[in-house]
């Protein structure tokens, strides 16, 4: 396991990105592009093979153990009940299905495909913007920070698993709470109770786009593009159990329930313990009166449907307090320099300075720097740092720092000596560092190679 190459890296990472143009997966895009919240790609840490920080880390979130009550990364409460009586319990989602999740988007990888494991490389981020373990794509579309930057929320997303993976717990979660108002209810039988894995039907469906017919993405079970029911079930173990592994062939609530069931194999063990999950039963006039086209209309009142039995509740204990101090360390910011400088010219441009970020703590540390001026560039302005805690792969790239590199735009700065400051932040701590910067434009006399500040 410590010694994987790049190429096994990747491979696993393709075999997820199989369904991206369909299903919103995908690699990492180029850091030229400027589609999505950053436009450049942030850094990240990769997880070991066995996923096992990575799969604590989804325990926590489905318990809303990692941030709660933070509005962004924090679970909400679950809406239950029937249309006219629903009322509030608190947020928690099966783990398994958050797992299940995580392994049909993005392998369960923060990184992209060229990052061994154990590393740290250019983030996960797909073509339509999706990024990280849960290809969060909502709210990563555009930069939604100051100054057209992506905001802190938007780069924790990007560079840090634990809030990566929160966020998708939290979309789920909001899902789910879209009925009544813009989605059916499953369980009208049980109380729609969130407890029952088969109750999350419709919010699952919904985490890759409530679609039907038509769509480039059609997710809508009774769909002519799919196989007649019923169908074998959806796989996500080896190709040689009898169970479907083709993605094309499945909407996608089906990829997930069948993921859950038929969990993936790493160096011969399971990743999670294989999960019941009964589907509607498209041959029952109950389900496929409901599910039918012709009731696929907003706000789609008419597709309610009870719990398909029989029912199950994910037996995952709940976990112990400690693991979420475990994986989200105790970050402490360092960097490399309190002062630099910088300068330009209008014959050569701009003179750079460099710094890096360090991690004199454990875990992973999500930096973020922001200007005093707007004629400062910071190159990139997001990344991690990572503590000695957090294991590195043997003979993988680990460069446990940060980097970025201050610069001056010479369209806007002004003549002559200014001074300015970087400010470092440590996200999700309260910890910042304030770097000065002295900037100077460089003026040319006469003789070549004599200057004058």
């Amino acid at each position: 396991m410590a010694g994987l190459s790049v190429s096994l890296r990747a491979s696993t990472i393709l075999a997820a990105a199989l369904i991206a143009v369909t299903a919103a997966l995908g690699s990492a895009r180029s850091a030229e592009s400027d589609q999505c919240a950053f436009p450049f790609t942030p850094t990240a840490y990769e997880d070991l093979k066995d996923r096992e920080l990575f799969l604590n880390t989804i325990d926590l979130a489905a318990f809303n153990m990692l941030f709660p009550g933070d509005p962004f990364f924090g679970l909400p409460d679950l809406e239950v009940g029937p249309r006219d009586g629903r009322h509030k319990v608190p947020g928690n989602v099966p783990p398994v299905l958050l797992k299940a999740i995580g392994w049909i988007e993005s392998s369960i990888t923060q990184a992209a495909g060229n990052v061994p494991w154990g590393a740290i490389g250019p983030a996960l981020i797909s073509f339509d913007c999706g990024h990280g373990v849960a290809q969060v794509t909502s709210g990563m579309t555009i930069p939604t920070g100051e100054g057209g930057r992506g905001s802190p929320e938007q780069a924790l997303v990007a560079t840090h698993f634990a809030y990566n993976i929160a966020r998708g717990a939290f979309i789920l979660a909001d899902k789910w709470n879209e009925a009544p108002e813009n989605r059916p209810i499953a369980g009208v039988d049980t109380d729609g109770n969130p407890q029952l894995i088969e109750n999350w039907y419709f919010a699952v469906w919904s985490y890759n786009g409530f679609t039907g017919p038509g769509a480039d993405r059609s997710n809508h079970p009774l769909d002519p593009i799919y196989d007649s029911w019923p169908r074998a079930p959806y796989s996500c173990g080896p190709t040689g159990d009898g169970k479907g592994h083709n993605r094309a062939n499945y909407p996608y609530q089906e990829l997930v329930f069948g993921c859950a069931a038929q969990p993936p194999i790493v160096d011969g063990e399971p990743l999670w313990q294989a999960q019941e999950v009964t589907l509607p039963d498209l041959d029952s006039p109950v389900f496929a009166g409901a599910l039918k086209l012709s009731n696929f209309v907003f706000p789609y009142t008419r597709m309610d449907m009870p719990t398909p039995q029989p029912f199950h509740i994910d037996p995952t204990a709940r976990p112990s307090p400690s693991l979420r101090k475990k994986i989200l360390g105790t970050p402490q910011l360092q960097v490399s320099k309190e002062t630099v400088s910088v300068g330009f010219t209008p014959e050569t441009g701009a003179m750079t300075g460099s710094v890096d970020v360090s991690n004199g703590g454990t875990g992973v540390l999500a930096w973020y720097a922001t200007t005093s001026v707007p004629w400062l560039r910071i190159t990139p302005y997001t990344g991690v740092a990572i503590g000695k805690d957090l294991p590195c792969a043997r003979d993988a790239p680990c460069d446990r720092q940060g980097h970025f590199e201050v610069s001056v735009d010479p369209a806007r700065a002004p003549a002559g000596l200014r001074n300015a400051t970087v400010t470092v932040r440590a996200l999700g701590t309260n910890q910042s560092v304030t770097i000065s910067v002295e900037m100077s434009q460089v003026i040319r006399l006469g003789a070549p190679g004599i200057t004058r500040n």
